[in-house]
């Protein structure tokens, strides 16, 4: 497969006013921006999450002169001598085969991994992220924190496995991934009492927000595995829909942001964070732009840990 379909950012900008780089040059250690508009999208479905990684972009380019300031989410700047932010532009979309998609972006996140390069990932829909998983998890033994009001344990929908209600059934069938930490679910998903019980049966340790309003977010941050590389999968849709109202599935009850930031914080101090992916926004259900400032918010909150983590 060719490793050139990808595009540079366009409109908007790349993200934090960051280089723009080919995926197959990043230099090593660096934090690489790739943004997805999409892999496998469900046959009554759409692309619905694919402007996110312009909009994201975009409200980047009023923080890009504030790098190097101290960020309190952080403890420090949000990066610092020596550390490099690249954006690599987006993944091509292919209407018309999906299994190209996966392997296009699985392929690409390889070439990012053999380089040492820790990934930030723009999404996209929730199926983006099987294929990005299937590139970490040949990388060695790694953790998944999944944040969503969702668990995704389907195993098809609509005839479909690799769609955004199965992502981690899928992640957990790859042989690399040891540990799944499921927090925020709530309310009433596509999760049927089957799944439910396949996910506990295969060992995921599904923190609802009924158990982390009890437990507290220290119990969520214990149940990931101390040194095990760990990669963050962000369903935007996992905050409060106060918070993130542009969201397809809005779901009452969840995180605010200072909650993330807390966890984040402490799962960073357990195990290096190697993949921070952001999925399901969707700009044009937002409100006053007050989602696409805090996923920017995200967006750079995982630039800082994963810059971090390099660093160890």
């Amino acid at each position: 497969m060719p490793l050139d379909p990808i595009s540079r950012p366009a409109e908007g900008g790349t993200f934090l006013g960051s280089d723009a780089i080919a995926f197959d040059a990043v230099p090593r250690g660096a934090v690489a921006v790739v943004g997805i508009p999409g892999a496998t999208p469900y046959p009554s479905g759409s692309l619905h999450s694919g402007s996110a990684p312009a909009a994201i972009r975009c409200a980047s380019a009023s923080q890009a002169a504030k790098r190097s300031h101290y960020d309190f989410d952080l403890g420090g700047p949000l990066t610092q001598p020596g550390q490099t932010l690249v954006d690599c532009g987006d993944i091509a979309f292919g209407a018309a085969d999906f299994a190209s998609n996966r392997k296009r972006i699985e392929t690409i996140f390889a070439t990012l991994l053999d380089r040492g390069a820790a990934p930030l990932l723009l999404g996209g829909d929730d199926s983006v992220q099987i294929p990005v998983l299937g590139a970490f998890a040949a990388l060695g033994e790694i953790s998944i924190l999944q944040i969503d009001a969702h668990i995704d344990w389907r195993d098809e929908v609509e005839g479909e496995r690799f769609g955004l209600s199965s992502t981690m059934r899928r992640a957990s069938e790859l042989a690399g991934v040891k540990s799944i930490v499921q927090v925020g679910a709530r309310g009433i998903g596509s999760a049927r009492a089957s799944d439910v019980a396949d996910a506990r049966a295969a060992g995921a340790q599904l923190i609802d927000m009924r158990t982390l309003r009890a437990k507290g977010i220290d119990h969520a941050v214990q149940c990931v595995p101390e040194g095990r590389p760990v990669v963050v999968c962000f369903d935007v849709d996992g905050l409060d829909p106060t918070v993130v109202p542009g969201v397809l599935g809005r779901a009452p009850g969840g995180p605010g942001y200072g909650d993330i930031v807390e966890l984040l914080n402490g799962v960073a101090a357990r195990a290096p964070i190697i993949g921070f992916n952001i999925v399901e926004f969707v700009p044009e259900e937002d409100v006053g732009g007050l989602g696409t400032r805090t996923v920017c918010r995200l967006a750079m909150l995982g630039t800082g840990l994963l810059a971090r983590s390099a660093r160890r």
